[in-house]
């Protein structure tokens, strides 16, 4: 069965884009709020967006300063991430040991003591 298509007034739909606009919340969370979709509003809000470029107020000096903060952060995991992936490339999947620990007497023999072979 299908829904009947909801009409939204002019009004409507710009208090909802300027929702998401000016508290910089997401598009998701301003849905579920006003029981709409989010393609819905995400389709008003890119609509707004086109018509008003340059419009949106600009980050703040310490908005800015968290931002330069997390694209070091982000660059830095980033460059973690493919040392890793690398690491994980070279190696031969089993342990990095030569060998291993044995009970010389097998286990649980005479002599107790383990020992080192490679």
């Amino acid at each position: 069965m299908s829904r009947a298509k909801r009409v939204f007034s002019p009004e409507f739909r710009e208090d909802a884009v300027r929702l998401v606009i000016d508290s910089s919340r997401p598009i998701a969370s301003v849905a579920r709020e006003l029981q709409i979709g989010e393609g819905t509003l995400g389709n008003w809000v890119n609509v707004y967006r086109r018509e008003h470029v340059g419009e949106e107020p600009g980050l703040n000096v310490s908005d800015q300063a968290r931002l330069r903060e997390l694209e070091r952060k982000y660059r830095e995991v980033k460059l973690e991430n493919e040392f890793l992936k690398k690491a994980a490339l070279g190696s031969s999947g089993g342990c990095n040991t030569a060998g291993g620990l044995v009970n010389e007497g097998g286990w649980g023999g005479a002599s107790g003591s383990a020992g080192y072979v490679e």
